[in-house]
């Protein structure tokens, strides 16, 4: 039971992390229309950044905060070279954003080296039904649990957030209303970057990062927001939990080399189930 308990928790912990990159890329998504694949490059951006701030005698807390800030700095950036263009379509954005992905790798390889780094988080550990667990997983479901909250109220209790809802809604009846499409845009990428960074930040205590951890971010953050149809924040809340823990059982009970294949595997599934849904819509109709 103690065995069983660890893996569940670890796996909640994980499965936060996609959650929150997964909860970017459907921010963005909704807004603006683009599948951002860059999105993996600001959680390692912020990552790489929190080690050298600490290096440099910033405390914990305050490293990490503007770790963050700069991944959503580093989201406006790409918004704005990827939807900044009047007349740019989403399909044309994507590739801009998978550029972009591409170019980060060599920044990264260029300021931090190929090498796997990492940095202490909240210590001590824990004891739940029988099994050990390190304090920080708590850290991270806790962190987790108040941004999504605080995003979630930010759509619907804001002005802002109702500015963004109709742009994602209507386009053109936004701008018939006074809003500023772009800048909405922007502010999705700004957002995304954040929580791409916030992930980042967050698991990097417990997983070692390098320029190349960005794949399995954005796979696994992708596979979660499928399932909410890049749409619906709380069903990729569910689809990261999801594959955090199966992820956590197949590495524990079986093997770790199989943890990303589990995410392929989970969104084509999602895919296959969508599409076998919509044909029947369609013969019913």
């Amino acid at each position: 039971m103690g065995e069983l308990a660890q893996y569940l928790i670890t796996g909640v912990g994980i499965g936060c992390a996609y959650a929150l990159t997964g909860s970017g890329l459907v921010v963005i998504y909704r807004v603006t229309r683009v599948v951002n694949f860059a999105q993996g490059s600001f959680a390692v951006f912020a990552a790489l950044t929190v080690t050298t701030l600490l290096a440099g005698g910033l405390p914990h807390g305050l490293a990490e905060a503007l770790a963050v800030l700069i991944a959503g700095l580093i989201g406006l950036v790409v918004g704005l070279v990827a939807t900044g263009k009047p007349g740019t379509t989403p399909q044309a954005a994507l590739i801009v954003t998978l550029g972009l992905g591409v170019l980060a790798y060599a920044i990264e390889i260029l300021l931090w080296g190929d090498q796997p780094r990492s940095f202490a988080g909240l210590p001590g550990s824990v004891t739940v039904l029988g099994g050990r667990i390190q304090t920080h997983y708590l850290l991270i479901i806790g962190v987790t649990a108040v941004v999504l909250a605080a995003t979630a109220l930010l759509f619907a209790r804001t002005d802002l957030g109702k500015a963004l809802t109709a742009t994602a809604a209507d386009p053109y009846a936004a701008r018939v209303l006074g809003i500023s499409v772009l800048r909405m845009g922007l502010l999705a990428f700004a957002a995304g970057g954040a929580l791409g960074g916030l992930a980042g930040v967050l698991v990097t205590p417990v997983q070692q990062v390098s320029f190349d951890s960005d794949v399995a971010l954005v796979v696994n953050g992708f596979s979660a927001a499928i399932l909410g149809n890049l749409t619906r924040p709380g069903l990729t809340l569910v689809g990261g939990l999801l594959l955090g823990v199966v992820q956590a059982l197949v590495g524990g009970y079986l093997s770790t080399s199989y943890q990303t294949e589990v995410a392929l595997i989970f969104m084509l599934a999602v895919l296959i189930v969508r599409a076998g849904r919509r044909d029947v819509v369609e013969a019913a109709a």
